[in-house]
């Protein structure tokens, strides 16, 4: 659960970080934020390993869900990062032409493959 509202406070923080420094370039934003939302993970390692991945806009609607068994992600690593920005991108943009929640639709599953 602290894993998790860690994950949380930082995935907020750096979707509302603001450069006000007047040297631009002290202060970038690291390429694994999606300017289009954010994500949330809930990892479960008791008992059955499972995560669950949500996907969320700017304007803060969930917009895709998937449920990975068997697996635990580690965000520490910046390709499992970049690649979580991938499939945000990807669910986004599904997301934006039906406008209806997508869940298990193995997203996340392909492109950590």
């Amino acid at each position: 659960m602290k894993k998790m509202l860690l994950i949380l406070a930082i995935v907020v923080t750096a979707t509302g970080f603001k450069a006000s420094a007047q040297d631009e370039s002290a202060a970038k934003t690291p390429k694994w934020i999606s300017d289009k939302g954010y994500w949330v993970l809930e990892d479960n390692k008791k008992g059955n390993s499972f995560s669950v991945i949500n996907f969320y806009n700017n304007e803060n609607q969930l917009v895709y869900r998937e449920k990975l068994i068997g697996t635990s992600l580690n965000i520490n690593k910046k390709k499992t990062l970049m690649k979580l920005k991938d499939a945000l991108d990807a669910s986004i943009v599904a997301w934006e032409e039906k406008h209806t929640l997508r869940e298990d639709e193995a997203i996340v599953a392909k492109v950590l493959k």
